[in-house]
C-alpha cells in the first residue's frame, strides 16, 4: 500500500467555515432569488388557476340556467303604475342573447313602457321549442294577473310571436292585442343570403352540432361580408358576445335556422281572431327582403294586419336594430301605439321619452 506524506494529501473542499465572505453571499443571495421565484411562480399559477376556475363555475352556471326558457321582466315603475294588467313582450331575433333582449327592451323602453311593462322571452340553450316558449308566456301572464298582451317580433322572432298567439287564443283563450313585425321574415326566400341555409339546417336535423371553434370564423365572416349595414366596432362587439358564455349555443342558433326554414305563415291564417298586426321595416335592409316580406304577411293576414307602411329609415345596420338606433324607432314604435292602442280619454302618451 503505497503512503503518502502529510503535505502530499489530496486537498479537501473547504467547510463554510473556511469559505470566503464573498462566496457565502452569493449562494445566500441566489437561495434567496430562487425563494422570491418559486413564490411568484407559485402565486401566478394559483391566480392563474383561481380564475380559470371560477370562470369555468361562472359559464357552467350560466349554460345551466339557460337551459330552461324563461319569460325575463324588466323593470319600469312607469309601466308597473300605469299599466299593473298589461304587457309587451319581445321575442328575440335570430342569435339574440337574453342580454342582449333585455337591452332592446331598455331601448324602447320610452314608446313600449307607454302601453304596457316590458318582458323578453330567453330561448334555451336546448333549442328552440314553441311549447315550451308558450307554456313560458302562459305561466307569465297568470303569475302577473296580465289582460292585455302586445308582442313584439324582433327579425325571426315575429314568426315564433304569430306561432305563439294563435296558441294562446285556441288554447288557453288568451288574446293578444298586437304583433309587431320588426323586419320579420315571411319565409325562408325572404333570406337574402340563403347559401348557408341548406348546410346548417341539413347538418342540424341530421344530428351534428357546430363546434364554438368553428363559430367564431363564422361569425366574423358573415359580419365582414355584410359590413356595408355595421361599423367595424359593431362587427368586433357583436363578433365577440357570439363567443361569451352569455351567447346563445349552437344548438339554438341551428334549431332556429331550422324553425326559419320550415316557417309557412299560411298556417295560422284565420287563427287570431281580432289580433291586430303591424310591420316596420327598412328597404335597405341587407338581411331581410323588406319588399318581399313586408308584401307576404300583408297577403297573407290582410284581415289583421292594420299597418305595414311605417320606416326605420336612417337606422345602421338596418335589419332589426332598436337597440343601436333608439332614436329612429322609438317614434315608429310611439306612433303605432298611438294609432293602433290608443288610450281613452288622453293624447296617447302616459309620460315624456
Amino acid at each position: 500500500m503505497e503512503h503518502y506524506r502529510r503535505g502530499d494529501e489530496p486537498a479537501a473542499a473547504e467547510s463554510p467555515e473556511r469559505q470566503s465572505p464573498e462566496h457565502a453571499a452569493r449562494i445566500l443571495r441566489h437561495a434567496a432569488e430562487l425563494k422570491d421565484f418559486s413564490r411568484r411562480s407559485f402565486l401566478i399559477g394559483a391566480g392563474s388557476s383561481g380564475l380559470l376556475a371560477a370562470d369555468m363555475f361562472i359559464t357552467r352556471q350560466i349554460q345551466a340556467e339557460r337551459r330552461v326558457t324563461k319569460i325575463l321582466p324588466v323593470g319600469d315603475d312607469v309601466a308597473e303604475a300605469y299599466f299593473p294588467d298589461a304587457a309587451w313582450i319581445l321575442f328575440p331575433g335570430y342569435k339574440t342573447s337574453w342580454e342582449e333582449a333585455q337591452w332592446i327592451l331598455n331601448s324602447l323602453r320610452g314608446a313600449l313602457r307607454q302601453r304596457g311593462q316590458l318582458a323578453a322571452v330567453g330561448y334555451s340553450n336546448l333549442g328552440l321549442e314553441v311549447d315550451e316558449v308558450t307554456d313560458a308566456v302562459v305561466a307569465h301572464v297568470r303569475e302577473r294577473k296580465l289582460r292585455k298582451l302586445y308582442f313584439y317580433g324582433h327579425s325571426f322572432g315575429g314568426m315564433v310571436a304569430t306561432e305563439v298567439a294563435t296558441r294562446l287564443r285556441e288554447w288557453h283563450g288568451v288574446k293578444v292585442e298586437l304583433i309587431l313585425l320588426d323586419s320579420s321574415p315571411y319565409s325562408k326566400y325572404d333570406v337574402l343570403d340563403q347559401s348557408w341555409f341548406d348546410g346548417v339546417v341539413f347538418l342540424y336535423e341530421s344530428g351534428f352540432r357546430v363546434p364554438s371553434v368553428l363559430r367564431g370564423g363564422y361569425e366574423l365572416g358573415e359580419r365582414v361580408v355584410h359590413k356595408n349595414e355595421r361599423s367595424w366596432r359593431q362587427i368586433w362587439d357583436q363578433t365577440l358576445e357570439q363567443l361569451t358564455p352569455i351567447a346563445p349555443s349552437s344548438v339554438l342558433i341551428q334549431s332556429e335556422s331550422a324553425y326559419i326554414y320550415h316557417f309557412d305563415a299560411t298556417r295560422f291564417v284565420d287563427r287570431l281572431g281580432e289580433t291586430k298586426m303591424a310591420f316596420i321595416g327598412n328597404p335597405r335592409d341587407g338581411t331581410v327582403n323588406y319588399e318581399t316580406a313586408r308584401a307576404g304577411w300583408a297577403r297573407t293576414f290582410s284581415r289583421n294586419m292594420a299597418s305595414s307602411d311605417r320606416r326605420t329609415d336612417g337606422a345602421l345596420p338596418a335589419h332589426a336594430s332598436p337597440q343601436w338606433n333608439p332614436f329612429v324607432y322609438r317614434p315608429v314604435v310611439q306612433g303605432l301605439e298611438d294609432e293602433l292602442l290608443p288610450l281613452p280619454g288622453a293624447a296617447g302618451r302616459v309620460t315624456p321619452y
